[in-house]
């Protein structure tokens, strides 16, 4: 696992992220870019991959403390009625928030980035909103908990797009917050001392990025919004949860007669820099202004399952060509094939109809997902990612296709047969700026990852 200044691999198969390639030398320099990618070809002494090269996918949204309740959340937590729902499960999950320390989350977070990195994702986009300690008092660093989170990902390995949280109320129109949310809340002043001591541990790490993150409208308020948007200008991104639930939409029509979606879009600059996560309750006049925006769509198929928060409308926001990604939340699965698998087949269920999200005449369903993903994740987490091109990231997933599933499948097919066929893992290594970091399904490191979050799950519990 030792990176060489400047060297080359060679693979028979290879997806460039657009197109199918065959015979394909890709040179990598010490800096974890792509110098060169040539077809046709021989290997004359590069590196020989075995397997099939794709693009590490993005996750452009992760909580990484919630990898910990993962599955601890299935019981009917209301009495009789069996109502229970999103804001139920928030409560329970506020509980656990009580117990986690600094040491806490980095052990946690190294656990979720190895297990990212041996399905296939290659970035992540720490949507972290834990900023004080477990009374409500600031740490002295008051990025102390993203910086816990920043720590993991570069033992790990894996790209990291920092992504710290703007907290300050408990509900529209700037309604108090309550004790559940004390560890989240910071005023502008405070929130821009969090960024600013970030920028100056990621400035020069080449596989990092910095955004800002207002949580939601629930939390934040427009001169609050508007103040750290001026004052974080530079920030190359900016996500935020929205239109997740329909109490969400019910509340934001009491307080403002717009729904969140438009009232965004009637009050912000929303473009390119933005990342709307969820948006799963639209009309379809929101679906296209959003899709015009040129904003990225942040959808986590999985979790917004697991959540009950409805279907995102994904089919017209295809049509209207609509920028989007993915990302795994709250981990309840860590797999980059199957939250592209759901999103499809939730379109399936509604509709009633096959191959829904594929706006592509006679073309692979698996290939376009993969391939729009790639897109709109590089886009929200502000890195040069999604293809095997000159001046891309190093950032590969080599695919065993000599796995029975995937046995004889080449090109296209091999994409749908990864998205639509099974749940073993065939990711085989990974590379993330050049390096590989997972050979033969294993990471270097993976023991005392593993040991360390054993040991912290057991302390969380006693």
């Amino acid at each position: 696992m030792k990176h060489r200044d400047d060297h080359s691999i060679w693979v028979k198969y290879a997806f460039l992220g657009n197109s199918w390639a065959e015979d394909v030398r890709i040179g990598i320099n010490s800096s974890g870019e792509i110098t060169g990618c040539v077809a046709q070809s021989t290997a004359n002494g590069a590196t020989v991959i075995n397997g099939v090269l794709i693009p590490g996918m993005t996750n452009l949204h992760s909580h990484a403390h919630q990898r910990a309740m993962a599955g601890l959340t299935e019981k009917n937590s209301t009495t009789g009625n069996r109502e229970d729902s999103f804001w139920t499960w928030r409560t329970m999950m506020y509980h656990y928030l009580e117990r986690i320390q600094p040491d806490d989350l980095k052990a946690i977070a190294s656990q979720l980035y190895l297990e990212m990195l041996k399905f296939g994702y290659t970035c992540v986009g720490e949507f972290q909103y834990l900023h004080h300690d477990l009374s409500g008092n600031p740490y002295q660093d008051r990025a102390e908990m993203t910086k816990q989170c920043f720590q993991a990902a570069v033992e790990a390995g894996i790209a990291f797009t920092a992504l710290p949280v703007l907290y300050t109320y408990g509900g529209f129109g700037g309604e108090p917050a309550n004790q559940g949310q004390k560890r989240f809340l910071n005023n502008a002043e405070e929130f821009i001392q969090v960024v600013e001591s970030l920028e100056k541990d990621i400035r020069d790490v080449k596989n990092a990025s910095l955004g800002i993150a207002p949580h939601s409208l629930r939390a934040v308020d427009q001169e609050l919004l508007k103040e750290v948007l001026q004052h974080c200008s530079e920030a190359e991104i900016v996500h935020i949860h929205v239109a997740e639930q329909l109490k969400e939409i019910e509340d934001c029509l009491a307080w403002s007669n717009q729904r969140p979606v438009e009232w965004l879009l009637n009050h912000f600059d929303i473009n390119h820099k933005w990342c709307l996560i969820h948006a799963t309750h639209m009309t379809a006049a929101e679906t296209a202004d959003l899709a015009k925006s040129g904003a990225v769509a942040g959808l986590c198929p999985t979790t917004e399952a697991n959540l009950g928060d409805g279907f995102f409308n994904a089919e017209q926001y295809f049509v209207e060509k609509g920028s989007w990604g993915i990302g795994s939340d709250s981990h309840i699965s860590i797999s980059p094939f199957e939250e592209l698998r759901w999103l499809e087949y939730g379109q399936r269920l509604q509709t009633n109809r096959r191959n829904v999200l594929n706006t592509t005449v006679k073309s692979s369903t698996g290939c376009h997902l993969y391939q729009q993903a790639l897109i709109g994740g590089a886009q929200a987490t502000a890195r040069k990612t999604g293809r095997i091109k000159p001046g891309y990231r190093a950032d590969f997933v080599v695919i065993d296709d000599m796995h029975p599933r995937l046995y004889g499948r080449s090109k296209d097919d091999l994409l749908d047969s990864l998205i639509f066929s099974g749940n073993d893992n065939t990711v085989k290594d990974v590379y993330v700026g050049g390096i590989k970091l997972i050979e033969d399904g294993h990471h270097q490191h993976e023991t005392n990852i593993e040991n360390n979050f054993r040991s912290t799950i057991n302390r969380l519990a006693g």
